[in-house]
């Protein structure tokens, strides 16, 4: 590991038992913290999620949080009603920036979400979550509030696979961690650099193009370190992480959609073939299933006209 990592992890890597509550709110003054959930078909666990964050960071006694969204992308279940009688705002994605047609992929719904959040701190929390805790959101958010120079905070966690510590996050192990080592050694330091809960300053992401689908966390990483440097990242231990765990092909389409944002980011080049062939078990032996990996980027929000307009208004 690099010396600059090792000064990294003893400066900007800690506990959310670090920044107890009362630290955090005498710090927040007229900052505002805006929370999204980007959710497609979560409609047994956004409930849950939304209904902490109300309670336990949103109450007279604890207003850490001002703004609690849910991005709705497209669900067919009862995400958006449980989520809004949880008591989130719920916005659907097609809803926002209606002249350029959304594409599928979270990517999509963070970047949009820029559009209809106000918060100088914008929280991500994946809406999958089980057994959430507050924690979550203070933890990242806390750093923000506290060090005028840190700009964007990962959360870091234990991720069980099943009753098994420690083996979650395979795409991180087999395809991230080590393309992150071998290309941009500086953010080796991240424990979970592909984990979904994450927090950063408005003026940093309306700067970041935004990849459209899996590719979203690699990316905006990478391109923070790019634009403000390893010391103003951090991250935070925010104890253990449960959701639900998607099968080995899934998790090939998130492989190719996270090596082809590194290999943009490398090259800029094009790919010859944007497209991941997999193979599943049928009623004739095994048969081919391909898949378009996720190409397209949204460009910094800052640079889209309503955005402007927005912040003139």
């Amino acid at each position: 590991m690099l010396e600059e990592v090792e000064r990294w992890l003893d400066r900007r890597s800690w506990s959310v038992a670090d920044r107890p509550l009362e630290r955090i709110l005498a710090a927040k003054r007229n900052t505002k913290v805006s929370v999204v959930l980007p959710a497609l078909n979560e409609e047994a666990t956004v409930g849950d999620i939304v209904a902490v964050i109300r309670r336990e960071l949103m109450s007279e006694a604890v207003p850490l949080v001002d703004e609690l969204v849910v991005i709705d992308s497209g669900s067919t279940d009862r995400t958006a009603e449980v989520a809004a009688a949880a008591g989130a705002r719920v916005v659907a994605r097609d809803a926002i920036l209606p002249r350029m047609p959304a594409v599928p992929g979270k990517g999509e719904v963070l970047w949009r979400s820029l559009m209809v959040t106000t918060g100088d701190i914008v929280c991500f929390i994946d809406a999958d979550l089980r057994d959430f805790s507050a924690d979550f959101v203070s933890g990242i958010v806390g750093p923000l509030l506290t060090d005028p120079d840190v700009d964007f905070v990962k959360a870091m966690y234990d991720r069980p696979f099943g009753d098994t510590p420690g083996q979650g996050g395979r795409v991180t192990e087999l395809v991230a961690r080590p393309l992150l080592n071998l290309h941009w050694p500086q953010l080796a330091g991240f424990v979970q650099p592909l984990g979904g809960e994450y927090a950063a300053r408005r003026s940093l992401l309306e700067r970041l193009p935004f990849p459209v689908g899996y590719g979203v966390e690699l990316g905006l990483l990478v391109d923070a370190l790019h634009t403000v440097g390893l010391d103003a990242l951090a991250q935070v231990d925010v104890g253990v992480r449960k959701h639900r765990h998607q099968d080995g092909l899934a998790l090939g389409r998130m492989a190719a959609a996270i090596y082809r944002t590194a290999q943009l980011r490398l090259s800029r080049g094009h790919l010859v073939r944007p497209r991941l062939t997999q193979f599943e078990r049928g009623e004739k032996g095994f048969e081919p299933r391909t898949y378009a990996v996720d190409t397209e980027e949204r460009p910094p929000m800052a640079e889209i006209v309503e955005y402007a307009r927005r912040r003139v208004a």
